[in-house]
């Protein structure tokens, strides 16, 4: 019997992750994996999988599955409607399929990103080291269609409950711990700047980076019109473009930059900006080491 799935319908996005390729930053490519690592660990938890294993990172629900093969599934991060042949069975827990059966998520209430592990893993090839999709370099697979037919690995545990507590709903404001630097020493004031505004979360983000919108970050007189030679750059970075509009980078962006960054949020607060729809509202609270 194949082990695979065939999808029927993905809704706005949906992409395989894992927990990301890090340490190539030195070739020009990204960090990427899940934008939500705890969300997709705890999906692979709860099916038997190894939480570094494939799943599904799934944008705004409308995903539909045909399984060809008997296996569980589980779904993690806001909570959302899951269904099986339009049977209701709820997320943050195991579910068995049966061969044809058909498993449907409907639309986060609040939140943005969904995560669906299936015991085995979605087994597509590994590159430099992860199954993960990136957007911004292209490697890993494709962004999955209606039609695509997954292939999954061989189970690797039984299926367990659920041990952590997720959260019930995704904020509508956020608190973010941000750590000034590198370059901070280009504004006037920095950490008054970034903690005196609220920032709202545009709808131009994705998973390159969270683009905010407020009052304008300013730099020092001397600085302005200046421009930086590219550096690295960090997951959580916040880099301020000519704009004045910060953007904090998410996991597949670019490795380097030419923009200041005024600091770096830290990695702790990564999964809730994950999951921060347009509209969300942050305010930044600086940190020292």
């Amino acid at each position: 019997m194949k082990r695979a799935l065939t999808v029927l319908g993905t809704g706005a996005q949906v992409l395989v992750q894992d927990l990301g390729r890090p340490g190539y930053a030195h070739l020009g490519v990204p960090p990427s994996g899940a934008l939500d690592p705890p969300a997709l660990r705890l999906a692979n938890r709860l099916v038997g999988n190894h939480e570094p294993a494939a799943g599904l990172e799934v944008l705004l629900g409308g995903l539909r599955l045909r399984a060809e093969c008997s296996c569980t599934v589980a779904v993690t991060g806001p909570g959302v409607p899951v269904s099986v042949d339009d049977r209701a069975v709820g997320s943050h827990a195991p579910v068995h399929l049966k061969e044809g059966q058909t498993l449907a998520l409907g639309a986060p209430e609040r939140g943005l990103r969904n995560y669906v592990a299936v015991s085995g893993g979605v087994d597509v090839d590994v590159q430099l080291g992860s199954r993960s999709s990136d957007l911004l370099s292209g490697l890993g697979p494709e962004q999955v269609r209606a039609g695509d037919v997954l292939p999954l690995g061989v189970p690797a545990g039984l299926p367990i409950g659920v041990d952590t507590l997720p959260p019930e709903r995704a904020p509508e404001a956020l608190w973010v711990e941000v750590l000034l630097g590198p370059r901070e020493d280009w504004f006037d004031d920095p950490a008054g700047q970034l903690t005196a505004r609220t920032w709202t979360v545009t709808s131009d983000s994705n998973r390159v980076g969270l683009r905010l919108t407020g009052t304008a970050l300013e730099v020092l007189a001397e600085y302005r019109g200046k421009q930086l030679p590219s550096e690295p750059v960090i997951t959580g970075a916040v880099q301020v473009p000519s704009s004045g509009q910060p953007v904090i980078f998410l996991a597949d962006h670019p490795t380097t930059g030419g923009y200041p960054v005024i600091g770096v949020v830290h990695a702790d607060e990564l999964p809730a900006l994950a999951q921060a729809r347009p509209g969300t509202t942050i305010q930044f609270r600086v940190v020292h080491p």
